[in-house]
């Protein structure tokens, strides 16, 4: 599925990925941003980045949160080691029909089992028999999860026992899952970035449900076995030390190889069958002050000011949604 609008998206496919951050003071700097710290002042470029974590210790300006806004950067407020998400911020499109339509896919139990089944089917990269029921579906996810934790403990050597993560104790899991905490949140903040950028809602998700990241988890399960699995399992076997540190520097460097930012948002379009005309969010991203329409029972959208009931010679055609 390609992007219909490049409108839609000016800078996610060519931005860095994300760049996390503790105990350190973030200001502006000229037309970006700067991170002072021990070891001094570290120039970050703002413009090209997607996504700013930011760690326990963090305090940052109104006037670098302005700049970071205006250069469509997603802002994260996270716990230590990246894996606690409390809050985010700023995105880039300003036009609300990705989300209206992820909303009526999302509601509608047919058209979401269609989309359930389309993720599964990325997962799997080959189509799934139509007969199969959900948790059938469910059991041949499990078995092929199951058999790429053994493939890749065997290819590292390093043992796996199941995963295992105590909220209240990090300090009591193993260093694999650990370095796989870090790593997943590392993931979530990349999804969650280009989720918003594209205009859909982190919250309304297929699979997974009742969370405020339920549609990250959906996206972000579709690279774990290709990306953060691998990671965490090399940073386990390789670093003795600080894994969660270890595997954030992996996985900046592996989402970049792998093109991460480049297919999230045309998986998503392709999960969602999103298919736009070339003009819809160019006009709101173009204008983020420009006023939206008013949606009526009988006409779908009309002008906004314009009074129900009144006939004008200027009004043209009541606006279709695109989908």
């Amino acid at each position: 599925m390609r992007l219909h609008n490049l409108h839609d998206l000016p800078k996610v496919c060519d931005s860095l990925t994300y760049l996390y951050v503790e105990h350190c003071r973030v200001e502006q700097e000229e037309k970006s941003i700067a991170i002072y710290d021990q070891y001094g002042m570290t120039p970050v470029p703002c413009a090209s980045l997607m996504l700013l974590m930011l760690g326990p210790g963090v305090a940052i300006t109104h006037a670098a949160i302005l700049t970071l806004a205006d250069n469509d950067c997603l802002i994260a407020w996270c716990g230590e080691y990246g894996v606690r998400f409390y809050a985010a911020g700023s995105g880039a499109t300003r036009s609300a029909t990705r989300l209206l339509r992820q909303a009526i896919l999302a509601t509608r139990m047919s058209t979401r089992l269609e989309v359930v089944r389309r993720l599964y089917e990325m997962r799997f990269a080959e189509p799934i028999d139509p007969d199969l029921t959900l948790q059938q579906i469910r059991g041949m996810e499990g078995m092929r999860v199951r058999r790429a934790y053994a493939q890749v403990s065997a290819n590292t050597g390093v043992p796996w026992n199941g995963r295992s993560y105590e909220r209240n104790s990090w300090g009591a899991s193993d260093p694999v899952n650990r370095a796989l905490s870090s790593a997943n949140s590392c993931l979530y903040g990349v999804c969650h970035a280009a989720i918003v950028a594209a205009g859909y809602s982190p919250a309304l998700g297929f699979i997974h449900t009742g969370k405020q990241l339920s549609f990250v988890y959906d996206v972000a399960d579709l690279y774990k076995m290709e990306l953060t699995v691998p990671v965490a399992f090399s940073v386990a076997a390789s670093h003795d030390g600080q894994v969660e540190r270890a595997a954030r520097i992996l996985c900046r460097d592996a989402f970049a190889q792998a093109d991460l930012l480049g297919r999230i948002v045309k998986d998503m379009e392709r999960a969602l069958d999103i298919r736009l005309p070339d003009d819809d969010a160019a006009q709101f991203d173009e204008d983020p002050a420009l006023p939206g329409g008013l949606w009526d029972p009988e006409q779908g959208t009309v002008a906004g000011g314009q009074n129900y009931g009144e006939t004008s010679a200027d009004s043209g055609p009541a606006e279709e949604l695109p989908f």
